[in-house]
């Protein structure tokens, strides 16, 4: 696959105009890691609405589930059907032309960050895995930047420290066995974020900010910020990028052999790579983890 980037501009979120790569994944343990693929991307063509539009634009949930189901497509049809039926307890699910590791001797001139959702997992635990995997899948020692996004709550109960401190232990476990380089979060109000940093050992360098929500930074939170030197990002995901339902529905509809209703999505984490002296995008994907109910 070959991709031309072109050059871009730096942004707080740094925009590409042409992505090079697009690797994505699902993992089962009765869990499952799968690559989800991307458009094929000339000089002067726009992106196709997949994987790859661009980084402020980053797939609605519905394109998401696409992704999703388009790789797991690919994937079984290039495997064994006994392998489906019977299904055992570590699957890798990889369609190795959407995977790029980054080149060793070009890691220097690369960042490569991640944010992370908690879809259906209750275990801090899978902070480690997700960036484990995600070194693994690129092929790095280290990622420079992880930001987590919000926990998942129950409705009607408001985020608080309590939720956000065991995700945040591991991450500040994961900086200091220099898995990470820094950490951030995805939004925190004013108060949400200053009982954050009293409490951590490793401080948070960046918040984001969903704009859908408020249009304008509060001034508060701006204020807080510039005065511990916290990096105020924006972004626009949805409060549910991926659901349970979503999820199965594509894995049905891949792999029709499957029960897909034993199959729960725990976490899906997003990455970039980006060349720092253009500020564009090299690569870009998701790795999803999903497990068996019951295993």
């Amino acid at each position: 696959m070959c991709r031309k980037p072109a050059a871009g501009r730096q942004w707080a979120e740094p925009r590409p105009e042409r992505p090079e790569t697009a690797p994505g994944w699902w993992q089962n343990s009765q869990t499952s890691w799968v690559p989800l693929p991307g458009t094929e991307v000339t000089e002067g063509q726009d992106v196709a609405p997949s994987l790859f539009t661009s980084l402020a634009s980053f797939p609605h949930p519905v394109q998401l589930r696409d992704c999703i189901q388009k790789t797991l497509n690919e994937w079984s049809s290039q495997i064994n059907p006994d392998l489906v039926r019977e299904f055992p307890d570590v699957l890798e699910c990889t369609v190795s032309h959407a995977v790029e590791k980054i080149n060793p001797d070009e890691r220097e001139e690369m960042k490569v960050s991640a944010k992370l959702f908690i879809v259906g997992s209750n275990s801090s635990s899978s902070t480690r895995s997700a960036v484990d995997m995600a070194c693994s899948v690129l092929g790095v020692a280290q990622l420079d930047s992880v930001i987590i996004a919000s926990p998942p709550i129950e409705d009607g109960v408001n985020l608080s420290l309590e939720h956000l401190q065991p995700y945040w232990e591991e991450l500040e476990n994961l900086v200091q066995s220099k898995k990470i380089v820094a950490i951030g979060t995805s939004d925190l109000d004013k108060t949400q974020l200053e009982q954050l940093y009293q409490w951590a050992q490793v401080k948070p360098n960046s918040n984001q900010v969903n704009l859908a929500s408020c249009c304008v930074m509060p001034p508060d939170l701006t204020a807080f910020a510039k005065q511990f030197d916290i990096q105020l990002l924006t972004h626009n995901d949805p409060k549910e990028l991926l659901s349970e339902a979503s999820f199965q529905e594509a894995l049905q509809e891949s792999i029709p052999d499957i029960q897909a209703h034993e199959w729960v999505p725990l976490w899906l984490l997003r990455y970039s790579v980006i060349v720092k002296s253009r500020g564009i995008i090299k690569s870009k994907g998701y790795i999803l983890q999903a497990k068996r109910r019951g295993s």
